[in-house]
Formats: structure tokens, C-alpha cells, sequence
């Protein structure tokens, strides 16, 4: 038997005392979880709770798991959005199956479990655009999915709206770049794939009777090419127009979460061609600029709407004291006056309900919804008693658990989910 783990496996070495030469759906170990509403799966997986981490295992053919793995790191070097690989197991006796090993994603919910338990409206367009963009992400990657759906993809709440992870690369390939017609039949997968999942639900009572399942599906492909299209575009402009409108455009990019890395002018009779390189690496202007701020490591659209709540707490700071405030002094005093204290009054048993940055963000908007009713600013303290009150009570925690062995787990992590998002540099 040979393991095959990505260093620095500390954390991850007390998985090695699991039943590894046993067929994974035979394993009785009073570490194993059991995930509800944890979507369906053409191969065995099971959970496992270890070190304080939740631990996903796949058994599938050694070299389909050997693909994966190495797929998925790939992936991890350019940040784009999927699951934690850790290693493989291989080598497990004459007719086993290989195990691929992932770390389970803190917060991510499924499709299925948006749908039983929706919360801020219909989720089909926000699940749709998050489908989108992880899409295109991978494409400007030059990475084929090959089985793009609901079901392989999970999803964290980011102040609002979802943003989706690839779980499954099994039949994904990596290609310097993509052809036009492998990213449409990635595209026409992904179709196929999201109306069948929508017409499950619809059998199973979990689609409103307003939504069609084939109308939601075929907008894919149309969301798809307006990102692409603002991606990837090349434009002419004229030599006195162009500098507002480069600026114009690297904004609307940041905005949509991703970064140029190269501005390329080429002369032309008509003007200057514009073309636009997309660093797909390095994505979240906001969440990078909330990390040096602050040391707040946290999701793209929570950083701009914390970045939006330290502006005007600054604003009210240099009113106050009738003198300008600088960026950095602001940010401090909104860590030690605003935002630490609402983190240490969240109640105890709730704090596995959403990341710490969402609550904040959901507690701004219950005190934008309080004020409106009361005609006057209640104020963000008064707003985190009442949100902690009456909203954060009835949110589900992303993933409910239960122990196959004695006992019970209410979460997937809980040690580390009441942990706020780390301050200091990404890993």
C-alpha cells in the first residue's frame, strides 16, 4: 500500500491509521461522518473527521484518481476555485479501487441543500452565475471540465451572493488553451447537466412551480459568452480616449473578481487595438486590498462590503474630529470598535452557521432593514443583538453531520468554523 500525500501532511498523518486494505463502503470506524444532503455520487465516498478537519474519500480506478490528483493541484496553483486535494491511497490489494483524499470545504453547502432551505429569494440565478463564472475561470485556464453541473460543484454564501468550487475533475482535461469548440461543449455538458439536476428537484417539490428547468438551463450559454465577452474582448480606440476607457475597463473587470495581467496596444489605421490579458491566479481586488487593510482574509464580494462599511466609518471619524483620518488608522479603529465586537458576541452554539465575515455583512443589512423602519441609524451594535436574536437562529449550518459511531457532530468542523477568517497573509 503506498500513500501519496501533498506535504506538509502533519495534520493529515492521523488518517493514516484508517482501514485502508478494507473496500471503503465495508469501513466501521467511529471517525467516519455522514453527510446530509451531501448530493449524489457515482462512486463510494465517505467523510471522515480528523485533527480537527473533515476529510472527503473517493475510491475510484488508480488512474482516474492519479489524474484527479494532479489535476486539482493544478488548479490550486492557479487559485482557482476547488476542493483541497491531500493525497491518494494506491496499492490496496488485488481488485481495490484507489482512494483520492480531499479536505472538505468549511462553509460550502450543495444545490440541493440552497434549494431546501433558500434564503434571500429564488437562489436559480445566483446559483447560475456562480456555475458561470467558475466556468470561465477554468476555460481562461485552459481547463476542460468535462462534467460541469450542480452536483459537482459546491457553494459558500459571499455576502449575498454564491460562489462556486469544483469538486469532481475525474474526466477534466488540461490544455495550454482551449479551442472554441471544446469550451462550447463544455458549455452544451453543463446544459444538459443543470436541466436534468432542476428537473430532479422539480419531481422532488423543491422547485417554485414558476421555474422551468429547461428556460433556467439555456440561459447558461447566454451568461456564459457576456463574461467571456467582457473577458476577452479586444477593442480599437483612439489615441485620446484610451486611457479613461483601459481605466474604465481594468474597474469593470476588478469588479467581476478578476485582474489584468497584461495590456497589450497594438497601432492600427482605425486607432489602437486593445488587448487584454486575464490573470485568472490572482483573482479579488477587494479581497486583497481588505488583507493588507486589516489582515481579513475572506470572501471577494464580504471584502467589498467590509471595505464599503470602513469607508464610512472613516467618514464619520474625520466628522467627528474635524480632521482627515487616514486609510490605515480608520481600518484599525473599525477592527477594535466595530468589528472584533461583533465577532465576540456571536453566541456560542451559532457560530457554525455562516463565516464570521458573512454574519457581519448580513448584520449590516438587518441594520440597514431596522433603521429604515425606526427612520434613524439604530446602529450596528443594536443591529447584532437583534440579528443574533431573531435571523441567525433559523439559518441552517451549511453541512448537518452526523457520527456513524457513538455520539453526534453538528458540524463539519466546529472547532474551526467558530474561527474567524484569519488575519494575515493567504495560504
Amino acid at each position: 500500500m503506498r500513500f501519496v500525500f501533498t506535504p506538509p501532511g502533519d495534520d493529515t498523518a492521523g488518517l493514516l491509521t484508517l482501514p485502508w486494505s478494507e473496500p471503503l463502503e465495508d469501513w466501521r470506524d467511529e471517525r467516519l461522518v455522514e453527510i446530509r444532503q451531501r448530493g449524489i455520487s457515482r462512486h463510494v465516498v465517505r467523510f471522515a473527521a480528523e485533527g480537527g478537519g473533515l476529510y472527503a474519500l473517493k475510491a475510484l480506478h488508480e488512474n482516474l484518481a492519479r489524474r484527479e490528483y494532479r489535476l486539482l493541484r493544478f488548479l490550486a496553483e492557479l487559485s482557482v476555485p476547488a476542493v483541497d486535494v491531500v493525497g491518494i491511497v494506491v496499492d490496496r490489494g488485488r481488485d481495490t479501487d484507489a482512494i483520492l483524499v480531499t479536505r472538505f470545504l468549511d462553509y460550502s453547502t450543495s444545490y440541493r441543500a440552497i434549494f431546501s432551505n433558500p434564503r434571500g429569494g429564488q437562489p436559480t440565478d445566483r446559483l447560475l452565475d456562480a456555475l458561470v463564472e467558475l466556468l470561465v475561470r477554468l476555460h481562461l485556464s485552459g481547463f476542460f471540465w468535462g462534467d460541469c453541473s450542480l452536483s459537482n460543484t459546491l457553494f459558500r454564501f459571499d455576502a449575498g451572493t454564491l460562489e462556486a468550487y469544483l469538486v469532481d475533475a475525474e474526466t477534466s482535461e488540461q490544455h495550454p488553451a482551449l479551442s472554441d469548440g471544446q469550451r462550447n461543449w463544455d458549455i452544451e455538458i453543463a446544459v444538459e447537466r443543470v436541466a436534468g439536476e432542476l428537473l430532479d428537484l422539480q419531481a422532488g417539490d423543491l422547485l417554485p412551480s414558476e421555474v422551468d428547468p429547461f428556460e433556467i438551463a439555456d440561459e447558461l450559454p447566454r451568461r456564459y459568452r457576456l463574461l467571456w465577452e467582457e473577458l476577452t474582448r479586444e477593442e480599437i480606440l483612439r489615441p485620446d480616449e484610451q486611457r479613461y476607457r483601459i481605466a474604465e475597463r481594468l474597474r469593470r473587470l476588478n469588479d467581476l473578481g478578476f485582474d489584468v495581467d497584461e495590456v497589450e496596444l497594438v497601432s492600427t489605421n482605425d486607432g489602437n487595438l486593445v488587448r487584454l490579458r486575464t490573470r485568472v491566479a490572482e483573482s479579488g481586488h477587494h479581497g486583497r486590498q481588505l488583507l493588507l487593510l486589516t489582515g481579513l482574509d475572506v470572501e471577494e464580494n464580504q471584502a467589498r462590503r467590509l471595505l464599503n462599511d470602513i469607508t464610512s466609518f472613516r467618514a464619520y471619524l474625520e466628522q467627528k474630529q474635524g480632521r482627515p483620518v487616514s486609510e490605515i488608522v480608520a481600518a484599525n479603529r473599525w477592527l477594535d470598535e466595530v468589528y472584533d465586537p461583533v465577532m465576540t458576541a456571536i453566541p456560542a452554539d451559532m457560530r457554525d452557521r455562516l463565516p464570521p465575515a458573512e454574519i457581519f455583512h448580513e448584520i449590516l443589512e438587518h441594520r440597514w432593514y431596522l433603521s429604515e423602519e425606526a427612520g434613524r441609524d439604530v446602529g450596528t451594535t443594536a443591529a447584532a443583538r437583534s440579528y443574533f436574536d431573531t435571523v441567525l437562529p433559523s439559518v441552517p449550518r451549511a453541512f448537518d453531520t452526523v457520527n456513524a459511531g457513538p455520539g453526534k457532530v453538528t458540524g463539519p468542523d466546529r472547532g474551526a468554523a467558530a474561527r474567524e477568517p484569519r488575519r494575515g497573509s493567504r495560504s
